[in-house]
C-alpha cells in the first residue's frame, strides 16, 4: 500500500510535510516566501511565541492573515520555567493572537512541560481557551506517553511535537502511542542524521537528496508523522515537498533503521 501524502489534525487534512519558522523575520522577502509556500501546498506552518523574539509569529500574521481554510498555523507558548503558570501562559497567548492577527488559533502547543507547575494546572488554561473557541486544537511538546495521558485527562490532544529523526529516536514509544491513538506526531529537527553512511547510496538509487530520503523515512515510519523542516529558501522548500512522492522499499527502510 502506498504512503499517504496527507494526515489529519482534527478536522483538517493536510500534506504531511509542513514548514518550521524558527528563523523567520518580518521582511518583504519572507512574507512572499510564506505566500509561495502555501501556493506550493504547505498546509502546516509551525511557529512559536519565542521564535525570533516574536517576529516569526508577526511575519506569519502579516503575510497570511486571515488564514486560508486549508492552512493550519500552529504556535506554542510556555517554553521557559515558570511559563506554565496560568497568568504567564495567558499573557503569551494573547500576544500570539495579536501578532498572528487572528481571534482563533487552529493548533496551540504547550511548548514545554513546566517543572515548576503541575501539568494539569497549565493545561486547564488551554482547555478554557478551547472551550471558548479561541483555540481549536491543543498540542503538547517534548513529552512522554505518561505526560500525554495526563494531558488528555484535562483536554483532548490533537498533536504531539517531539524531537525525532533518523539519529535521535528516544521517543519511539511516543510515535507508536500517537499512531494507536490517532494523534498527529510532529517531529522537530527532522533532518538531523543526514550524514549516515547508507544515505548516500540509497539517495543515489532514488535520484534524491539525503534530506529527501530522511523525510521519506519519517513518512514511512508512521502514517501520523508530519515533519516540519525549517527553511527560508523556496528551492529548499520545494525539495522537501518532493519527498512526499518518494516511497522507500521495505529493505531500504530497514537498512536506515539499523544504521
Amino acid at each position: 500500500m502506498s504512503i499517504s501524502r496527507t494526515t489529519s489534525f482534527g478536522e483538517y487534512r493536510l500534506n504531511r510535510i509542513g514548514l518550521g519558522t524558527n528563523r523567520l523575520t518580518d521582511t518583504p522577502e519572507n512574507r512572499r516566501f510564506l505566500d509561495r509556500a502555501v501556493e506550493a501546498g504547505v498546509g502546516l506552518i509551525d511557529t512559536a511565541h519565542l521564535y525570533t523574539g516574536g517576529a516569526s509569529e508577526r511575519t506569519v500574521g502579516n503575510a497570511l492573515a486571515p488564514f486560508p481554510d486549508n492552512v493550519v498555523v500552529a504556535t506554542k507558548g510556555g517554553y521557559h520555567p515558570g511559563g506554565g503558570r496560568p497568568e504567564r501562559l495567558r499573557a503569551e497567548l494573547e500576544e500570539s493572537f495579536e501578532r498572528l492577527r487572528t481571534d482563533t488559533i487552529a493548533l496551540y502547543y504547550l511548548h514545554r512541560v513546566d517543572p515548576e507547575v503541575p501539568l494539569e494546572e497549565t493545561l486547564s488554561v488551554l482547555s478554557e481557551y478551547r472551550d471558548a473557541g479561541r483555540i481549536r486544537h491543543v498540542g503538547v511538546s517534548e513529552v512522554s506517553v505518561d505526560q500525554i495521558e495526563r494531558a488528555r485527562a484535562v483536554v483532548p490532544i490533537a498533536a504531539v511535537q517531539n524531537r525525532y529523526n533518523l539519529s535521535e529516536r528516544e521517543h519511539e514509544d511516543v510515535v507508536d502511542f500517537c499512531e494507536r491513538e490517532n494523534i498527529a506526531f510532529v517531529p522537530f529537527f527532522p533532518l538531523r542524521g543526514t550524514t549516515r553512511a547508507p544515505l548516500d547510496e540509497i539517495s543515489s538509487r532514488y535520484d534524491a537528496t539525503p534530506q529527501q530520503i530522511t523525510l521519506a523515512w519519517l513518512l514511512k515510519r508512521s502514517p501520523n508523522i508530519a515533519p516540519i523542516p525549517g527553511t527560508l529558501s523556496f528551492e529548499h522548500l520545494k525539495s522537501n515537498l518532493a519527498a512526499l512522492d518518494l516511497e522507500l522499499s521495505d529493505d531500504d527502510y530497514a537498512t536506515l533503521n539499523g544504521a
